[in-house]
């Protein structure tokens, strides 16, 4: 099936939110084995909706709105969509208690405005919305479907997800499955990786499996796509091309599908009941962080020494003076002293540090922004790498704390 995306809103256009909407939408429908052909981004105009649905309405079978569903007078899709299916919008008694409620358990004042949500085209099969006061709608014209759905997208995906796509499954009849593994990777450009892994490649298209690259600072996702009719074969083929996958890059796959580099470090951190510190001078506390996002990450995290002056770096972790006098603060000698006393202080199996030039300013000749360089110490020794970055601050931060990560990672499978 075909599929089109129409996203409503002013907000959208000038930037002041991000359409996630689109993106998540997208990756769902593909799940299903659907095409997204087509996505627009529209102002809260009657007549840009009219133009939307008229064009897509061409390219696709399934055409799904999200915005403009809310009580204020710039929420216009309701009013458009009865234009063009030609109804009547009529009160719905049962949602419009459903929104009293929705209120009163809140304890929170309603309006008229609030209660003419209640208000849905007669033309249209309603879809309850369990997390808000806004109803999604099913349209069917001229052998396409037509769904409008809040903007919101807490709500949104709660409409899809319970209603939308058990529905449009029992709609399709389609005995073919469409099944995507994701392998995550660090360590390798996309380029290099390409060339590392091309004859792998090649033995994917024989199998008719499609494999996507999907780059992010740090991180190359490789999505691996597999239609057929038997869910079992799918997954069994798909998991063979993956073994093999593991002897040529084992050291750069990290995970699968959801998974983080904090959360696969924290379950083997919990695994083998040992416990980490960080030190940080560059990532200002990001490594810190990333770990923490985990929850339960208590059990093996001590905590943080942000030891962005040379002072902290001397009093706190016990870099010597000398040292840093001699080399400079982003060096190999100082990262590694400062993963020893991190570790030594905090008293942990585990210290990892940073220390770099994250930019845009502050670099030289010598040492260009970008120059990052970061350590390990534990049971077996203190191990360092050298990182050479590029000139965005964000990025680099987020390389760094990523790449001071699986060097841990790396040492907790070796141990």
């Amino acid at each position: 099936m075909d599929c089109a995306l129409i996203s409503i809103g002013d907000e959208l256009l000038i930037g002041q939110t991000v359409n996630t909407n689109a993106a998540w939408l997208g990756e769902q429908l593909n799940l299903l084995g659907y095409k997204v052909v087509a996505g627009v981004v529209i102002p809260d105009d009657e007549n840009a909706i009219l133009n939307a649905l008229d064009e897509l309405s061409i390219k696709a079978d399934l055409i799904i709105i999200t915005g403009g569903l809310g009580p204020t007078k710039d929420d216009i899709t309701k009013h458009t969509l009865c234009d063009y299916f030609d109804t009547k919008l009529e009160r719905n008694l049962v949602i419009e208690q459903q929104i009293v409620d929705y209120f009163n358990s809140r304890q929170l004042p309603i309006l008229q405005t609030n209660k003419d949500q209640a208000l849905i085209p007669s033309a249209c099969e309603l879809l309850p919305n369990s997390r808000g006061t806004a109803s999604g709608m099913w349209f069917e014209k001229d052998k396409k479907i037509f769904i409008s759905l809040p903007g919101v997208p807490y709500e949104m995906k709660g409409i899809i997800s319970e209603i939308v796509i058990p529905k449009l499954l029992k709609k399709s009849n389609n005995d073919h499955i469409l099944i995507h593994k994701t392998i995550r990777t660090h360590g390798m450009g996309e380029s290099f990786l390409a060339e590392v892994i091309k004859d792998w490649e090649d033995k994917l298209s024989h199998d008719e499996i499609k494999l996507a690259y999907l780059p992010s600072p740090g991180i190359v996702k490789l999505r691996l796509s597999l239609l057929g009719k038997n869910q079992k074969t799918i997954n069994l083929k798909l998991e063979e091309h993956i073994q093999y996958l593991k002897k040529i890059i084992p050291n750069q796959i990290y995970g699968y599908e959801d998974d983080t580099m904090e959360g696969v470090v924290g379950q083997l951190l919990s695994e083998k009941n040992e416990t980490v510190a960080t030190a940080e001078s560059c990532t200002g506390g990001a490594v810190a962080k990333m770990i923490t996002s985990v929850s339960g990450s208590s059990a093996y995290f001590e905590g943080s020494i942000i030891s962005y002056s040379n002072q902290i770096k001397i009093n706190q972790l016990q870099v010597e003076e000398k040292t840093l006098n001699e080399y400079g603060a982003v060096s190999q000698q100082v990262v590694e002293q400062m993963a020893i006393g991190v570790r030594r202080n905090l008293n942990t199996e585990y210290g990892l540090a940073t220390s770099g030039i994250a930019g845009p300013t502050g670099g030289t000749a010598e040492k260009p922004v970008g120059t990052i360089w970061i350590a390990t110490a534990g049971p077996n020794g203190v191990k360092s790498k050298k990182l050479n970055l590029g000139y965005s601050r964000e990025r680099n931060i987020h390389v760094t704390s990523l790449s001071v990560l699986n060097m841990l990672r790396l040492e907790l499978l070796q141990n």
